[in-house]
């Protein structure tokens, strides 16, 4: 896995492209979110150099060197700082109850891993603390079929759901949660039609 995100991030051209997440960049906005926070399998950087353009303190990372490279040179390009962190994310050494949001942007983590690094993500946000999701539906496969430019994971059991979404995140209050049809238009791999989950859940302090 880890080789495959490196020869994909060791690309010249952005792989999803240089430009926030809509849903990322609106959440941010309509809760005004402020303060530290974390992009777990941020790749390239592209919503890390966006929050720290609009004031946040980003930490993210990520298993692609190749990843935090290209974001530490488009954080560079935009004048902006944001720290990026290598490695597996169990090991890494983060403070419980410090992030005042975070965001997982397309972050299909392996069925083994996915509700261990779900619950780390919650333990991680302060009370009150804000996690926005973004990631493709159960009903994203025959899209991908039709259109493999579309993207996303072609196995069930790494795709989310409104369900799998309650289940993940018991102990958020649900602020926002949807499946909805979207066109993406991010960089190689997110071109076309498909089908997403959105979810915005506030830590119950």
């Amino acid at each position: 896995m880890k080789e495959m995100w490196n020869e994909r991030y060791g690309a010249e051209s952005y792989a999803y492209g240089t430009e926030p997440n809509t849903f990322f960049a609106e959440t941010l906005a309509n809760y005004k979110l402020a303060g530290n926070l974390l992009l777990p399998a941020e790749g390239e950087g592209r919503n890390a150099v966006f929050a720290a353009k609009k004031g946040l303190s980003v930490t993210a990372f990520d298993i692609s060197e190749a990843g935090k490279t290209k974001a530490l040179a488009l954080a560079s390009a935009n004048n902006v700082s944001i720290t990026y962190e290598v490695g597996d994310f169990l090991k890494m050494d983060f403070t419980t109850s410090s992030f005042d949001s975070g965001a997982l942007i397309y972050a299909h983590f392996p069925p083994s891993l996915l509700s261990i690094y779900h619950q780390r993500i919650v333990e991680l946000l302060k009370p009150n603390g804000i996690l926005i999701l973004e990631g493709f539906s159960t009903n994203n496969l025959p899209y991908r079929e039709a259109n493999p430019k579309i993207g996303g994971p072609d196995k069930i059991e790494m795709l989310f759901s409104v369900e799998k979404i309650k289940n993940e995140f018991p102990n958020l209050e649900i602020l926002q949660l949807e499946e909805v049809e979207v066109e993406l238009n991010e960089g190689l791999y997110h071109q076309g039609k498909g089908k997403v989950i959105r979810f915005v859940g506030r830590k119950k302090a």
